[in-house]
C-alpha cells in the first residue's frame, strides 16, 4: 500500500519549513516514513533558487526591511518567486525510484494535480512549453520549483521543494511587484480569488487539492502526521 503522510500547517516561517523539509527528506531516505505532502503558507518571503539573478530582486534592504520580506537564497531549480499569505505552498517529499526514473513526468504530475482542482471552480489550466508552473491563460496561478535530492541507502531520490498557489488576490497585488517573478517578464500572475470571485480560505483549498494530489501521484491511503506518530508509538 502507498502511503502518504500529509500535514496542513498554517504559517510557517520559511526557515523553519525548510529544515523541516531536510529532515523528512533523510527520513524517508532511510525508510522511516512514508511519502509526506507539506500544505502550509509563509510569512512574506521571497526565495532565489540555482538560476541566480540578483537584477530580479527590484526592493533595495530597507524596502525588504519596511515591507517586512526576508529573502533566502535556496538550492531548488528556478529563479526568484514570492511567498506569503495568502498562498496555499506545497512542499511533496516522495522517494522516486531509479529504475524508470522521469523528472520530467513528475514536474508534469505537479501540474496535473492543480489544473485538476481548477477545474472544479471551471477554470482552464493550462502549460507554457518554455514554463514550468500552471498557467490561465497568460498569467501564471502557480509557480513550480523542486529539488531531487540523491538517496543514499537506496537507488533514487527524494524530492522537495515543490508548489505555490496563489488563492487571494492580495498575493498577486503585494510581494510580486517587488520582483521579476521566474525571470518572466511578459506575462503576469493571477489567482483564484481574482478568477472566481470567491473567498476560499487556504486551508479549505488545502482540503480540496489533496484528493487530485492522491490520484495523480497514485497513492491508495493518506494519514495525518498524528496518525502516523500514534501508530510509531503502538
Amino acid at each position: 500500500m502507498r502511503l502518504l503522510e500529509t500535514a496542513y500547517m498554517s504559517r510557517v516561517d520559511y526557515g523553519e519549513a525548510w529544515e523541516l523539509q531536510k529532515q523528512l527528506v533523510q527520513e524517508i531516505d532511510r525508510e522511516e516514513r512514508p511519502d509526506s505532502l507539506l500544505l502550509l503558507e509563509h510569512p512574506p518571503t521571497y526565495t532565489i533558487g540555482t538560476d541566480r539573478h540578483p537584477e530580479h530582486l527590484l526592493y533595495g534592504p530597507e524596502e525588504l526591511r519596511r515591507r517586512g520580506i526576508q529573502v533566502f537564497q535556496i538550492d531548488r531549480g528556478g529563479d526568484i518567486t514570492y511567498h506569503g499569505p495568502g498562498q496555499l505552498v506545497g512542499y511533496p517529499l516522495i522517494y522516486l525510484a531509479a529504475e524508470g526514473l522521469d523528472l520530467h513526468a513528475y514536474l508534469r504530475s505537479l501540474e496535473e494535480a492543480i489544473i485538476s482542482l481548477l477545474a472544479e471552480f471551471g477554470i482552464v489550466g493550462g502549460r507554457k512549453p518554455e514554463y514550468t508552473g500552471v498557467w490561465v491563460d497568460d498569467e501564471k496561478i502557480a509557480a513550480i520549483g523542486v529539488k531531487f535530492n540523491r538517496a543514499r541507502t537506496r537507488k533514487g531520490f527524494v524530492t522537495s521543494h515543490g508548489f505555490a498557489l496563489n488563492v487571494k488576490r492580495n498575493v498577486e497585488q503585494e510581494g510580486f511587484r517587488g520582483i521579476i517573478p521566474c525571470g518572466i517578464t511578459e506575462y503576469g500572475v493571477t489567482s483564484l480569488e481574482k478568477l472566481t470571485g470567491s473567498d476560499q480560505s487556504v486551508e479549505e483549498i488545502a482540503d480540496r487539492l489533496l484528493p487530485h494530489f492522491v490520484r495523480v501521484f497514485g497513492y491508495e491511503k493518506t494519514a495525518t502526521q498524528s496518525e502516523i506518530r500514534s501508530r510509531q508509538a503502538r
